[in-house]
């Protein structure tokens, strides 16, 4: 395999004596030397997003002795990040992902030049950010910003190293249409309805997951800009931790590609946001009747004064073992249309669950049942926590 990188960018690229001795495990390979090294100095990723995948894309990149690392995230450190986030420690919650990220790859490597891009990745900024760089690195999570790095990519033609992670499972390819391969289109040419997919913040992760997925993406990197053994371009690595097992898939070019075939029909970047749904899911949710709603504030005043009512948890029951409101009782919404009977139409009944969503779909299924007493808390168990009681665990 040959470098991706222009061997002209190679000229003027030394090492001090300090760096020989840092990666002196690299010089002494036969597949690295220092012609590899200087390659990787040479070299410029771009890692969308500083998180779960972000983290130790950066860590390991730094530590390899890529020249320039360009981070994209807009978001800050919050304690339910730690657990799998390793760029950030337990000082850095409130701060900026960017700076705590920057400072410990500075401490990692401080050879290495660190760019920041506050903001969020979208079509009127992506060519202009990602264009300056060799890799663009996906590290997020959501599908609007996953059809919208492949596209850029595609465009600058530039590979696109993909990961993914949920629960205990992940998965990890290269789309490099100009290279012979796919595109994440080819993979999935739709995405699924607005959340079909639940992200990690709402069906969880396993915190080590994104350590294996995210090595393996640096490797990639590495691989690809030094010039050696053969790219996940074509295949697509899946990871099952519970098993411990990898199992590979061939993901084959689609000629009818909108976006990489021979005769795309787009090309440009275009509304990623419409194209995934979610406006139209938005317009439709907000086209259906209101659900009523009780603040936390109310709730509160209502329970002091000792007012009759069901107060109905609707999460999982790993959820409840985690936190619960006093005086609550559970039945979760998966299991609420077969247990209806188990609830009285005449009483009132106050519905909650994590931040609102799943309780007010509750209470349109019990409206529909003939339940007219109902009321949704307003954002959950979380604004409960913040506004009330900071005893109940935020998760």
């Amino acid at each position: 395999m040959k470098s991706i990188l222009d061997e002209s960018r190679l000229e003027g690229v030394d090492f001090s004596n300090d760096e020989i001795a840092r990666y002196s495990r690299h010089l002494i390979m036969p597949e690295v030397t220092l012609a590899g090294q200087r390659r990787l100095k040479a070299g410029k990723v771009l890692c969308i997003g500083a998180g779960g995948l972000g983290s130790p894309i950066g860590l390991y990149l730094a530590a390899a002795g890529i020249g320039t690392i360009g981070l994209l995230d807009f978001d800050v450190v919050d304690y339910s990040n730690l657990q799998r986030q390793i760029l950030h420690g337990t000082k850095d919650v409130g701060r900026k992902k960017l700076n705590s990220a920057r400072d410990r790859i500075r401490d990692i490597n401080p050879n290495v030049k660190v760019v920041l891009h506050d903001a969020m990745f979208r079509s009127d900024n992506a060519l202009e950010i990602a264009a300056d760089y060799d890799i663009i690195i996906d590290g997020t999570d959501n599908f609007p910003t996953r059809y919208l790095s492949n596209d850029a990519a595609v465009f600058l033609k530039k590979p696109n190293i993909y990961g993914s992670i949920f629960r205990f499972d992940g998965q990890c390819t290269v789309f490099a249409p100009h290279l012979g391969g796919p595109c994440y289109r080819c993979l999935y040419p739709e995405p699924p309805p607005p959340g079909m997919v639940p992200s990690c913040a709402e069906g969880g992760v396993l915190g080590i997951l994104p350590g294996m997925i995210g090595v393996m993406q640096a490797i990639e990197a590495v691989k690809l800009i030094i010039g050696v053994g053969e790219p996940l371009i074509g295949r697509l690595v899946h990871f099952d931790a519970l098993a411990m097992k990898f199992r590979e898939f061939k993901v084959r070019k689609d000629p009818k590609c909108p976006v990489c075939s021979e005769n795309p029909t787009i090309t440009g970047l275009i509304d990623y946001e419409a194209f995934c749904g979610i406006p139209q899911a938005k317009a439709q949710e907000e086209a259906e009747p209101p659900v009523p709603e009780i603040t936390a504030e109310d709730l509160k005043a209502r329970m002091d004064r000792g007012d009759r009512f069901v107060l109905l948890d609707v999460r999982e029951t790993f959820e409840w073992d985690i936190a619960r409101l006093p005086g609550a009782r559970l039945i979760p919404l998966s299991e609420l249309h077969a247990r209806m009977s188990e609830l009285d139409s005449a009483d009132e009944i106050v519905l909650y669950c994590k931040v609102g969503p799943r309780s007010a779909q509750a209470v349109r299924q019990l409206q529909k049942a003939g339940f007219g007493k109902l009321w949704n808390l307003k954002e959950g168990m979380v604004t409960w926590s913040e506004r009330i009681d900071p005893s109940v665990p935020k998760y």
